[in-house]
This record gives C-alpha cells, structure tokens and sequence, in this order.
C-alpha cells in the first residue's frame, strides 16, 4: 500500500508502552473484581494465565509479520478475506465509539468528586454531564487534528498519571496501618471462589475488559518507529506492571469500601474519599490522585479516539468508504474528516445514553454494549493464527518450533 507511507512514524517504545498502561489499566475494573472479595486474587491469576498471555501472544506474532497500519483489521482482512476484515474493523469501531461515550461520563462524574459538596447544585444539574461531553469533544478534536506529534504526548502523561495514581492507591493502606486508621490489609490473601453465574460473569468481565487492548495500540502501526519490533517490546514491558496495579488496586479498593457500597462509575475516586479519612494532612493527597485520574482519563480518551479515527481512513484506502474519509492534513497528516466524523458519532451516542437514564444506568449500558463488540473482534483475533494460516502461507508453531513462512500470498 502507498497510502501508509504519507503517515508520520511518531510513535517510540516509550510512547508505546505509556499507551499500552493508558488503555489497558481502567479505574473500573478494580471495582469489577472487588465485587468478589477475597476470591478476587484467584480470578486475577486466571484471567492472566486464560486470556492475558495467551492475547499478548498472538498480538506479538501477528505484529512482528505484519506491522500494518489498522492492526487487527489488516491482519483479520489477511487471514480471512475482505469481508471478514470489514466485520471486525466494524466492531473494533463501534466498540471504541460506545468506550469514548462512557468514557464522558466517568470524566464528569470523576470531576463532581473533586469538585466536592460545594457545587453539588451545578454537578447534578441535567444540563453537566452534556456540557462535560461537549468540552471533552472539543478537546479531543483539537489534538487529534494536531496529529501524534501531540497527541502521544497527550496520551504519555494520562500513562504516567495512571501509574502515579496506582502507586498511591497501593500505599495507602500502607499508611493507614502506620497511623492506625486501619485494622488489617492483607493483599494476597485469597480464598477459593464460589462458582456460580454471577461470579463467572465477573470473571468473564475482568479478562476480556481488564484484560484486553493490547492490539488496539496496534492500530497505528504505521505510524510507530520499527513497529515490528517496538510494539512487540511494549507488550512485554507493559504486561507485569499492568498485572501488578489490577491486583493491589482492587485489593485497596476491598480494604477501605463495603462491597455492597462500590462506585460503579468512580470506585478509585470514592476510595481514595474513604481511605484518607482520619489521616489529618495526608487528606489533602485525595482531590491531587483525583487530578491525577482525570489526566489518565483523557490520555485514554485520546488514545483511543486517534486509534478509532484511523479504522475509516483505512477502510477509505481499501475501497469500502468514500476517499473523503482518507483526506489528511496538509502540514500534520492526520485523517481530518475521519477524526470529525468520530468525534461527532461518539458526542451524539453520549448525549443519547443519557436519554431517560441516570449516569450509573448509561454507564453500564454504554459499558457492556461495547464488551459484547469487543469479544466479537477478539473471536477473530485468536482465530487468525489457528484458522488462517492456510490463506497467510505459514506453518502455525508447533511446540517450541518456531513458525516458518512457507510462501507469500
């Protein structure tokens, strides 16, 4: 293809490994596995060895053989035919699309934590979340026309922020014990989990939510330097950390918060309220981590708006949109009609979810609407390299032999 060569390579190690931390690691999730309690470390340790490795696997195969701007989408497209490709692209799309809209709603609601009691009048008005949505829309569309020279920067420090907010959700139960406002934490203690729906619903939720997202940085291959190699490196650098933060986050959130009392949309926010309670100056740390989730909220948000924006571009270049989709800027080269469509898109679907339904309500519809389009694109993801390899030219691997390239298409 011709078209990727007019694409910028911006993308570094670094950047991409901040990215993968960004979109992998959700302040949701914590609460998802706290609904378990103790059990919560076994269904941590099976999701990673069921569906964490296994995903990491595959992407850094199918990556290291083609580094193709659209990542799955191309790779999809390669195993299975143009149909194929054009199915998972649209449900890679629709999914990030549902995401970004619920993404404005944990910003507002996030926002009304540390905005505090004081403006509970304008945070509860019907008219907040809409106005949040519509800033947030702006925002990501001056960026995102800007190109990755920005926006990985953007994204970069949301990367850092989300660690730094994790290292201080992990130390404060430490330092609830030191100062005696808390009576026990016990991070890995675990007990078996009961099995039941509920509790395979959860399981399901944390491996292929918690999980997953290490193809979608995949997305803009194109534009990374060596992505053959770099994005293969960031999986690996990226995958120990990202396990490390689900685990002790979630058992903070358990040390401080009543399960039957967990934030649905905010739970590191309420807990970081609930954990610094009595601990005089150290309170004051509370709406500073707040900031802190905000910034990795709009790391995530532009990440995966620039990754999105580049599903019609592509599919403009193979035929299956119009050529308007694949118009870039002139001086950053970034799909400018692509990224206004999205941006539109994903501004009316927030709008729409809040239609008749309160913020909890729209968050989990918007939340397990793109669960189910995401598990439809990983049914293709983990299908390539066992079912299409005959259409590719390559001997799948075998033990610990290493595949061969047996012809090209």
């Amino acid at each position: 293809m011709s078209a990727p060569t007019e694409l910028r390579r911006e993308l570094n190690l670094a950047d991409l490994v901040l990215m993968q931390v960004v979109f992998v690691v959700g302040s949701g999730w914590v609460e998802t596995a706290a609904k378990l309690g103790p059990s919560q470390l076994v269904f941590w340790m099976l999701a990673i060895a069921a569906f964490y490795l296994p995903q990491a696997a595959v992407v850094i195969h199918l990556n290291s053989r083609m580094p193709l701007e659209g990542g799955l989408y191309q790779w999809a497209k390669a195993g299975f035919g143009e149909f194929a490709g054009f199915l998972v692209a649209w449900n890679l799309w629709v999914f990030a699309i549902v995401i970004m809209a619920s993404f404005y709603l944990m910003v507002a609601t996030n926002l009304s934590y540390l905005l505090g009691p004081g403006f509970a009048r304008v945070t509860s008005a019907a008219w907040y979340t809409p106005l949040v949505s519509v800033l947030l829309v702006a925002l990501l569309l001056g960026v995102a026309v800007r190109g990755l020279g920005l926006g990985k920067w953007f994204t970069g420090l949301g990367g850092v922020a989300q660690i730094l907010t994790y290292v201080a959700l992990i130390g404060l139960p430490l330092l609830a014990l030191r100062r005696g406002t808390l009576g026990a934490y016990r991070p890995f203690a675990a007990e078996m989990p009961a099995v039941s729906l509920y509790s395979l619903n959860i399981f399901g939720k944390m491996a292929l939510g918690a999980m997953s997202g290490f193809e979608f940085v995949a997305l803009m291959a194109g534009e990374a330097k060596r992505p053959e190699r770099s994005i293969a490196r960031s999986v690996v650098i990226a995958t120990p950390l990202i396990a490390m933060m689900f685990i002790l986050g979630t058992a903070t959130v358990l040390a401080f918060v009543p399960r039957d009392e967990i934030d649905l949309v905010s739970p590191i926010p309420q807990t970081l309220t609930f954990g610094v309670r009595g601990l005089g100056v150290a309170a004051s740390i509370a709406p500073a981590l707040i900031v802190l989730l905000l910034a990795r909220q709009l790391g995530a948000l532009n990440m995966i708006f620039s990754g999105n924006t580049r599903l019609p571009m592509i599919a403009g270049w193979d035929g299956l949109l119009p050529a308007w989709f694949t118009r870039l800027h002139p001086r950053w080269r970034p799909p400018v009609n692509s990224i206004l469509f999205v941006g539109l898109v994903t501004l009316a679907l927030a709008l729409l979810s809040l239609t008749g339904a309160g913020t909890q309500e729209a968050f989990q519809l918007l939340e397990n609407g793109g669960g189910i389009l995401y598990a439809m694109a990983y049914v293709a993801l983990f299908a390539i390299p066992l079912f299409g390899t005959r259409r590719l030219g390559w001997t799948p691997p075998s033990g610990s032999a290493s595949p061969r390239r047996r012809g090209s298409r």
